[in-house]
């Protein structure tokens, strides 16, 4: 069997604020939009797709970011140093750059605006 990520979801607090951030401050492409019974936007960074839903007042993350379920979404680009910058330039924080023990390529965490971490890795 050959297994790849088809996709991942998040349901996020506020559907607009996660729209302008994952699209406009971050550029994934939309692949398609659904606001009829239930907000639904999906994304396509690289082959698979990101899923993002609405929901109305769902419970806060219990822990960060240690809590059961999806730990965090790695997003692969050619250069962290780059993406850094360019996300610093959009007011987006990254912590700062470490260096991944196992692969030997830098790496760092932001958050999306529900608080979920989100990766860059080289």
């Amino acid at each position: 069997m050959n297994l790849s990520v088809h996709h991942v979801a998040v349901i996020v607090s506020d559907y607009a604020a996660a729209k302008h951030f994952y699209v406009d401050l971050l550029g994934l492409p939309v692949v398609r939009e659904n606001s009829a019974a239930r907000c639904e936007l999906d994304l396509r960074p690289g082959d698979g797709e990101l899923e993002i839903f609405n929901a109305h007042e769902p419970p806060a993350r219990l822990s960060y970011p240690e809590a059961a379920g999806l730990r965090h979404l790695a997003f692969r680009v050619d250069s962290v140093a780059e993406a850094v910058a360019e996300l610093a330039a959009k007011g987006i924080a990254c912590e700062p750059v470490r260096m991944d023990e196992y692969s030997r390529k830098p790496f760092t965490f932001f958050r999306d605006p529900d608080g979920l971490p989100l990766e860059l890795h080289e």
